[in-house]
């Protein structure tokens, strides 16, 4: 088969299939655009040449160039309808954006904006001033900054407040590992100071952080477990204890804790709370429990967040304008505590009721055939690893072909459907499923069943 022979199968066979889509527009103007004929030329060719690279190794199976092509075509991020019943994904993009964020970073998009420019000065601004009045009334913080994540906060943190040289003191019950392999001792090694670890891994006293102290001290570090928990003869010291010791206190809060009159997310550590102690820096991430984009933020004390926006790391770890404008509005949602509570998708999850759920459920299983059975759900993304979000969930019988080729065969759709597997079955969770994203949901289960 020639490269122009696939080329017009593919066009005859796509356009149909997906006309009223972009890549249905797409089709439908190839032939009058030259670009994209060399495009569709380039795609079959490079179809052409892996298949007979295949064919030269001892291939012997039958393969379908067109289908391959126009997978070729499609973007690799897509867009995915998460049935998993676990909120914050860290596969799926964590916290789904609340629609005046979705229409900021649409807005910030379309062209130019104001990044970094005053507009009434028309001098250059800095970036961060874009947040920097929200964060301050929204946490109590002298100051605050953001960078591209909660990792990075971290790391710009402790190289501005400890420096080459100088000693950070942390928990040996904090040494954590995060998702892929992010580790607290390697942080505090990158940032060249050295790390003085206290008490042990499960008992650690504000003695032992008293005796480790001196005029080497550059900070003490306080890490959120994130995803794991000790339990049973443990003991910590509160973030209050430690400000009262005289040497800045870096807190990690990990998941950005703005709803605290959440009862759900009593047990994380409070933005507010760590700054009312009187942290120098209070980092957390913008896209879990806070509901928004990837970001890391940094909250507290005004000489320490400025060691931190002053720090040469800050320009590499700095935020996207895209992602500003998500937290900008994001954040503006809170001004509202209730408003924040329906209009933020994690925050809505949190608190949907059982009738709500069970309502989901019902027309999920109507729609597709399955069955509503009670399961277990997670927040995810390192928050809460002891909650259970128990509700009801669609369990589907995958048929001869097995859950797992079910499970794959949703994945492929367009939207790709993300599920969980147990006992043999496909489960389906209503709870990280908007509503308008039910019916999509059946139609792609009923078209893998077939």
């Amino acid at each position: 088969m020639s490269p122009t022979t696939l080329f017009v199968k593919l066009v005859s066979v796509v356009g149909p299939e997906v006309r009223g889509s972009k890549l249905g527009d797409v089709v439908d103007r190839l032939r009058a655009l030259p670009s994209v004929d060399r495009l569709a030329t380039a795609v079959a060719r490079a179809e052409l040449a892996d298949r007979r690279a295949q064919l030269l190794a001892g291939a012997r199976d039958d393969v379908d160039l067109v289908s391959r092509a126009r997978e070729r075509l499609r973007p690799s991020l897509r867009r995915v309808l998460n049935a998993t019943g676990v909120i914050v994904h860290t596969n799926l993009g964590r916290a789904p954006l609340a629609e005046p964020a979705q229409a900021a970073v649409a807005r910030a998009a379309r062209g130019y904006s104001n990044v970094e420019l005053d507009l009434g000065s028309g001098e250059r601004a800095s970036r961060h001033e874009h947040v920097d009045g929200l964060l301050r009334e929204l946490t109590g913080a002298q100051a605050a900054t953001v960078v591209n994540n909660c990792a990075a906060a971290v790391l710009l943190a402790v190289c501005a407040l400890s420096g080459p040289g100088r000693d950070v003191v942390v928990s040996r019950g904090q040494l954590i590992e995060i998702g892929g392999g992010f580790r607290m001792p390697e942080v505090v090694d990158q940032a060249g100071a050295r790390l003085v670890e206290v008490g042990t891994t499960n008992r650690t006293r504000l003695s032992d952080y008293e005796a480790a102290l001196d005029s080497e001290t550059g900070a003490i570090l306080r890490a959120h477990p994130s995803n794991f928990r000790t339990v049973g003869f443990v003991e910590g010291v509160d973030v209050e204890a430690l400000c009262g010791l005289g040497v800045p206190v870096i807190d990690d809060v990990g998941s950005g804790v703005l709803a605290d009159e959440l009862a759900v997310l009593a047990s994380e550590p409070s933005v507010r709370r760590s700054v009312a102690a009187g942290s120098a820096v209070v980092a957390f991430s913008g896209d879990k429990l806070l509901g928004g984009p990837q970001a890391g933020v940094l909250v507290g004390m005004e000489d320490a967040i400025a060691a931190c926006r002053r720090h040469p790391l800050a320009r590499a770890v700095r935020i996207d304008k895209l992602s500003l404008a998500a937290l900008e509005a994001t954040l503006a949602l809170y001004r509202d505590p209730e408003l924040a509570r329906r209009e933020l998708p994690v925050l809505a999850m949190l608190r949907v009721d059982e009738t709500e759920l069970h309502a989901r459920a019902d027309r999920l299983a109507a729609a597709t055939g399955g069955e509503v059975v009670s399961a277990v759900g997670r927040v995810g993304g390192g928050a809460l690893p002891l909650l259970e979000l128990r509700g009801p969930v669609v369990a589907i019988d995958p048929g001869a072909a097995g859950a797992t080729a079910l499970a794959a065969a949703l994945r492929a759709g367009e939207p790709a459907v993300v599920a969980r597997i147990e006992r043999e079955r496909v489960l389906l969770d209503p709870r990280t499923l908007a509503a308008d994203e039910l019916d999509e949901t059946a139609t792609a289960v009923v078209a893998a069943l077939r």
